[in-house]
């Protein structure tokens, strides 16, 4: 049994949250440096080599490139044959954040959800966590922003909707967000488990590098499928119009009840910070 100290994990995670929001991860500039080069609207591309420099910027002065530096998600990979020590792990998690957004000077976004008063520190941090064989803990830190988060839907279809169901929801949900979610964006899909299964493989979904394909070709099909018929919405980076609604599409699923087909279509804007460390 191989011991991992928390606060080893909280070190992480003070780093992931203040680095993620200040430099753009590099799926995400050769995303969008592709698609200002494919780019057909001039104005698209000029937005979208705008969202570069303001990247370049943000590094250069240590800010973030967004003012929402977002909710602190935390998904926990731990190995079966490790042992957490030195403390609670969830204590760690939130102080990590706390002291990463108070370093980072980042905004605390979270409050309570009827009076609405801030939490002050931008805990607590949302976690999700798995056993995994092995003896090492993946830590995977993303910054989600409130704008997108908010055009994010899901609905329980009867399984008589199928495949074309399932396409035809994704699309809507993008074509209802319009430009309120900053695209260009990275659409996560979670299909199948059951109505909280399938939003928790949504959420997952926008992890994956932009434009990775899922490894099973009748998914990634049905990513290739679902994102031409996004960006043939004409919505554009912005919403000004254009090609680049979207510049990834990526589908998690799992079986699920005879009775049921859970979708859960979870929109990433432009600004996917994520970050990933393995110890």
């Amino acid at each position: 049994m191989r011991e991992v100290s928390v606060s080893e994990i909280g070190d992480a995670i003070r780093t992931m949250a203040v680095e993620a929001n200040r430099i753009m991860a590099p799926d995400m500039r050769a995303s969008l440096s592709a698609a200002a080069a494919n780019e057909e609207s001039p104005v698209g591309v000029t937005i979208l080599h705008q969202i570069l420099q303001n990247a370049d910027i943000a590094a250069a002065e240590s800010m973030p490139t967004c003012q929402d530096t977002g909710a602190a998600v935390v998904f926990l990979d731990i190995g079966q044959d490790v042992h957490l020590v030195g403390g609670n792990l969830h204590d760690a998690v939130n102080a990590a954040v706390r002291q990463g957004y108070e370093e980072g000077y980042l905004r605390k976004s979270m409050c309570d959800p009827f009076t609405r008063a801030n939490t002050g520190d931008n805990t607590p941090a949302l976690i999700h966590e798995h056993i995994v064989p092995g003896n090492q803990v993946k830590i995977t830190f993303t910054a989600k922003g409130g704008g997108s988060e908010n055009a994010s839907q899901l609905k329980m279809f009867p399984p008589s909707a199928g495949r074309q169901g399932v396409v035809d929801f994704v699309v809507k949900v993008v074509e209802q967000a319009g430009p309120n979610a900053c695209p260009p964006l990275v659409v996560g899909v979670g299909i199948g488990g059951s109505f909280d299964v399938s939003a928790g493989l949504a959420k997952k979904a926008i992890l994956r590098d932009a434009g990775t394909p899922n490894a099973d070709p009748a998914i990634a099909d049905l990513e290739q499928e679902i994102l031409a018929k996004i960006n043939d919405l004409g919505i554009g980076p912005a919403g000004l119009g254009g090609r680049t609604t979207a510049l990834a599409v990526q589908v998690e699923y799992h079986p699920c009840h005879i009775a049921s087909l859970p979708v859960a279509v979870n929109i990433q804007c432009h600004a996917n910070r994520h970050r990933e460390v393995t110890i």
